[in-house]
């Protein structure tokens, strides 16, 4: 079973900038020498909270001190940006990285970051698909382009020196045919799943959307992926989830839950997003349950995984009885509002649970879709 790393992040609003990058790296560093398989961070330009306002410019600060996880986008959101800049930036990166790289995609769910860049009126998923194509089509192709689409164009037709490299935009370091693309999906029964495996690319559960909606993608991947010819794998399914764990159950439960939780802070700041944007029904089991009864603590009680290594084993791997076997679990990274249970919460997953679900996993048969 392979585990993973991703963070968004938020730290409170009273936090320096310069401590949150500090220990936002450390978590990534952390991952790295614990033996993940993957880490990603977010982006948000507009957020106090959420402070990486670039994946790249981040995950190229962590390029040459990492040694063998893959560091990934998660994700860019496609519309904020022109399609040349994308294509070239995350080039760059991958040679940086020397391949290990996953690149994370998304249309953007943050509303003023939609409003500053001058979206917030125009079909954003039609502009994501078309930068995700142009980027796409950049890499397949050569200088000077001439792409043109609704919302952007890209040619460097006028201006080419094409002898001494002018006009050619960087190809990535992965090329056959690309990066590997996931993407995240937050929406119960998304149909962005479908579309995104029938292309090959890989689907991360959002680790905000309640397990009975999350295992809703599943079905919907294996469909995409017969579509387009790949074959299904629970290993590619990443699944993410927020996950405390301590010495003992009652520091976890403390951590993850009194006031002053980093765990607390997430979920009030989503919370509060998710009702100003008429989202609150990522959270609701039912979908005829009233907004008011979408409480902090209702959340909570639904969201965040806590206790010792035992018990956190034992509840991931309910969970996987409930949603399905799947062999990638993405643990959420948070504020190191406590330094030490921060850490100590990573290192224990790492070194305590993980053994104990490698083997209770170890003799599961390898799914195969039917015929």
């Amino acid at each position: 079973m392979k585990l993973s790393f991703f963070t968004m992040p938020i730290h409170p609003l009273n936090k320096p900038h310069a401590q949150s990058f500090k220990e936002d790296r450390e978590a990534f560093l952390l991952a790295d020498q614990l033996g993940f398989a993957e880490a990603y961070c977010g982006e948000h330009t507009t957020d106090k909270a959420e402070v990486i306002t670039s994946c790249v410019a981040f995950l190229a600060s962590l390029a040459y001190e990492t040694k063998q996880i893959r560091l990934g986008t998660g994700t860019i959101n496609m519309p904020n940006s022109h399609p040349a800049r994308v294509a070239a930036e995350v080039a760059m990166l991958d040679h940086m990285l020397e391949g290990r790289f996953n690149f994370g995609i998304s249309p953007g769910g943050l509303m003023t970051d939609a409003e500053v860049f001058g979206s917030i009126d125009k079909d954003r998923n039609a502009m994501f698909l078309e930068c995700i194509n142009m980027v796409l089509d950049i890499w397949a192709g050569e200088a000077p382009y001439n792409l043109k689409g609704e919302f952007w164009e890209v040619s460097t037709e006028r201006t080419k020196i094409l002898e001494i490299g002018q006009g050619e935009i960087m190809k990535p370091y992965q090329n056959d045919p690309h990066p590997p693309i996931v993407g995240t999906a937050v929406a119960p029964f998304s149909k962005g799943v479908t579309a995104m495996a029938a292309r090959g690319w890989q689907p991360i559960s959002g680790n905000f959307l309640l397990p009975q909606w999350a295992k809703t993608h599943w079905p919907n991947y294996v469909e995409g992926c017969l579509q387009g010819g790949y074959t299904p794998s629970y290993e590619d399914w990443r699944v993410a989830k927020n996950i405390c764990v301590a010495k003992d159950s009652e520091t976890a439960r403390s951590y993850a839950r009194d006031p002053g939780s980093p765990y607390v802070l997430y979920y009030s700041q989503l919370l509060t997003k998710m009702r100003a944007g008429g989202r609150l029904n990522l959270f609701k089991h039912d979908q005829n349950m009233p907004d008011e009864d979408v409480t902090l603590e209702y959340v909570l009680d639904r969201l965040v995984i806590h206790g010792d290594a035992e018990s956190v084993a034992d509840q991931i791997l309910a969970l996987r009885e409930d949603m399905g076997p799947f062999q990638h679990l993405v643990y959420a990274g948070h504020d190191w509002t406590d330094l030490e249970l921060g850490r100590n919460s990573m290192i224990l997953m790492g070194e305590k649970v993980m053994p104990i679900l490698d083997e209770a996993t170890k003799s599961e048969p390898d799914w195969q879709p039917e015929a």
